[in-house]
């Protein structure tokens, strides 16, 4: 069998395809670059990448699509499961990393960290006294998307000593109240009230840009804004504007539109931005369980099982899996 990935994954990963697969690493994220590598494949392995509609017709052989993370808006989904191929996606294997530096980012612009780290480095001692930073004890965190990742967030917001303000169309009001959270049926509501915006929903044409003018100015001018999920939701022009003009105290992205952003761009400029490269996900342990649970998926896919970890578990009404068993986990 044949592998082929936009980039390696992590050696635990890459140990599990030891003589008995085809390895090709293209360390390109784009496979319509590379279709005579895709000939052949089995699988395809996409990092921080794209698979459109063109590179899956143009790959005879694929029988299986490799997601390490939950995104998967870089994948041409409805194309693969046209065909029957199967999109793996590694649910529950960053959900702790990924909430922790939402958190981590929430105590960075709370604490003043980065302006008080650039004025002490430039010999401005007297940034000290500049009273910005705030305690999270006692503030609302809002959190917009309440699925692992989400839960996970307000789990630790909660262990702050934070209460927490919920909102997921998904979500129910008794859920809500189990989880010991105010509910919310409007996510304007919730900005309105937020001491601290946290996102955790996917880019879908119902969320994208979510965020933009109108709801910014419904936040407080003390409010934090935090986007660990996906560029697009929140419309970053108009959260740039937002930042300059103090409609909000400040704001911390791990997600861009562009990926990577240019370096002009204008949301990189705005001293009250906290900024990582999509790297969330990216601790050694998650990295770890993402990449042994997408190949483990892809192996189970390539035998003809079926894996319950998919983008569209619709993708198994194709004819092709009609007889098929589920794989053991």
């Amino acid at each position: 069998m044949k592998f082929v990935m936009t980039q390696a994954v992590c050696e635990e990963g890459m140990n599990m395809l030891e003589n008995i697969a085809d390895i090709h690493v293209a360390d390109d994220p784009e496979p319509n670059h590379y279709l005579d590598a895709m000939q052949d494949a089995d699988a395809l392995i996409v990092r921080i990448a794209t698979c459109d509609g063109q590179a899956i017709a143009n790959s005879p052989n694929l029988k299986v699509i490799g997601r390490t993370g939950v995104g998967y808006d870089s994948v041409d989904v409805a194309a693969a499961t046209e065909r029957g191929i199967p999109v793996i996606i590694t649910p529950g294997a960053n959900n702790r990393s990924v909430a922790e530096h939402a958190v981590a980012m929430m105590f960075a612009l709370s604490k003043n960290l980065m302006e008080a780290h650039r004025e002490m480095c430039a010999g401005n001692w007297e940034i000290r006294g500049a009273k910005k930073a705030f305690e999270l004890e006692g503030k609302t965190a809002g959190i917009i998307g309440l699925g692992a990742i989400g839960r996970e967030t307000a789990k630790i917001c909660k262990g702050c000593g934070m209460k927490i303000a919920a909102y997921d169309p998904f979500l129910t009001k008794e859920q809500a109240v189990e989880m010991e959270a105010e509910y919310y049926e409007d996510y304007t509501e919730l900005l309105k009230n937020s001491d601290i915006v946290s996102i955790h929903v996917p880019l879908t044409e119902d969320t994208k840009n979510m965020i933009s003018k109108e709801q910014l100015r419904l936040m407080k001018p003390t409010a934090l804004l935090i986007n660990c999920s996906r560029g697009g939701i929140i419309n970053e022009a108009d959260l740039a504007e937002a930042l300059k003009q103090g409609m909000i105290a400040g704001a911390g992205t791990d997600v861009f539109c562009q990926e990577p952003p240019a370096e002009d761009d204008m949301l990189l400029q705005c001293p009250n931005l906290i900024a990582s490269p999509h790297s969330a996900a990216q601790t050694r342990e998650a990295v770890i369980k993402m990449s042994q649970m997408c190949i483990k998926g892809c192996l189970a896919v390539i035998e003809g099982k079926k894996w319950p970890y998919v983008a569209d578990k619709s993708v198994y009404s194709h004819e092709k899996w009609k007889e098929a068993a589920w794989a053991e986990l």
